[in-house]
């Protein structure tokens, strides 16, 4: 039994989709960033940061998204998140997890929270380098899946992939949104058609994405 503390649209959203693949028993509790829950005693007492996600086992409070995915496909193989342990695709499904927590997501820390770099609004230089930084990285995971897609790993979905749609999604509402690049939007597509992405919608009483195009 998992329990997971998320707030809809967070980084909790991919933790929330890998419960889902791997068909665990489960518990959401939600943490209202409404009206700050997150920085309550009860929740620093869980995790210090005051962020989500958290995942609940066996009564043991586990943070940081990343390392969560690792954990749950790892207990879980037979789900299919996880390349065979030993092989050179479980090497790099674990290096394009550490890059995208590294590299992208603290990244979209920095854009949602300027708060974090010490401004109440980003400088305009600031905003610039942030979105040329997250650009860039498009553009480098474009290049791989264009020569090696269509999933990270080629052919094989893995949590990779769940944890690359949910960033994609955060950037919906910026000056060029991830799906501009066609091999990410291909991405983009085929993971939220899975039945674990239409579920977590559903609860999560998420806002439609990607948009449908007209034919």
């Amino acid at each position: 039994m998992y329990t997971l503390y998320y707030c809809p649209s967070t980084a909790s959203m991919v933790v929330h989709l890998a419960l889902l693949e791997i068909g665990a028993e489960h518990e959401l509790k939600l943490v209202d960033f409404e009206t700050r829950q997150q920085k309550d005693a009860a929740y620093l007492a869980l995790n210090p940061n005051g962020v989500v996600p958290t995942l609940v086992v066996d009564g043991k409070a586990y943070v940081e998204t990343a390392a969560l995915l690792m954990m749950l496909a790892e207990r879980h193989p037979e789900a299919g998140l996880v390349p065979v342990a030993g092989s050179v695709e479980r090497d790099l499904w674990r290096q394009w997890l550490v890059y995208l927590s590294n590299d992208l997501q603290s990244t979209f820390r920095f854009w949602f929270y300027p708060g974090d770099l010490g401004y109440t609004e980003h400088p305009e230089p600031v905003r610039l380098a942030l979105q040329h930084k997250i650009e860039t990285i498009w553009s480098h995971l474009e290049t791989h899946l264009s020569k090696n897609g269509p999933y990270l790993l080629g052919e094989q979905f893995s949590a990779a992939d769940l944890f690359l749609t949910m960033l994609m999604r955060w950037s919906r509402n910026m000056p060029k949104p991830a799906a501009e690049w066609p091999a990410l939007d291909k991405l983009t597509h085929l993971v939220t058609s899975r039945p674990s992405w239409k579920k977590m919608h559903a609860i999560e009483a998420l806002s439609t994405w990607p948009e449908v195009k007209p034919e």
